[in-house]
């Protein structure tokens, strides 16, 4: 119908990420660790499957009062590469940022090999995947070769 739409109303700071690919606003959100119960801290809106012209379909977050960490726009960019970060202040846009995937990941995603230095409990190894691959993304451990892609490199975030 025409002249509806969505209403999710302003935040007053906080952040607003949008063009996220239908389906990981709630990847997002765990991966950043804002699930209940830590998640009761802040407000968060979450739009599943909007209409978009740009995506066909999109989902949305906002979170307001969130302050947003370096090691944040990695996660995000691993998990929505693409999805636009917008920072809120005062009710205006301060910082627009185009996600990607990094380049390098250290110490954010895990080596799922078992046998990995970076996996064993009493060295010291943090884990260090390099970007091998955009599309379909794909990473691959510096210590021991193990290659990971796709929605598999989702799970592979650590807390």
């Amino acid at each position: 119908m025409e002249g509806e739409g969505l209403l999710v109303r302003k935040i007053r700071s906080g952040v607003v990420i949008d063009h996220i690919p239908p389906g990981r606003a709630f990847t997002m959100l765990k991966a950043l660790g804002l699930l209940p119960p830590r998640g009761y801290k802040w407000r968060i809106a979450v739009v599943i499957n909007a209409e978009s012209s740009k995506l066909g379909r999109k989902d949305i977050l906002k979170i307001e009062g969130y302050k947003p960490r370096r090691r944040d726009l990695e996660v995000l960019g691993i998990i929505a590469p693409g999805a636009t970060f917008n920072v809120i202040e005062d009710y205006r846009v301060v910082e627009k940022l185009r996600l990607k995937l990094p380049e390098v990941s250290q110490g954010v995603l895990r080596c799922p090999n078992p046998t990995c230095i970076t996996r064993k409990e009493r060295e010291k190894a943090v884990s260090k995947m390099v970007l091998v691959s955009h599309d379909p993304p794909a990473y691959r451990c510096v210590y021991c070769g193990t290659t990971v892609r796709g929605e598999e490199i989702h799970d592979l975030i650590s807390p």
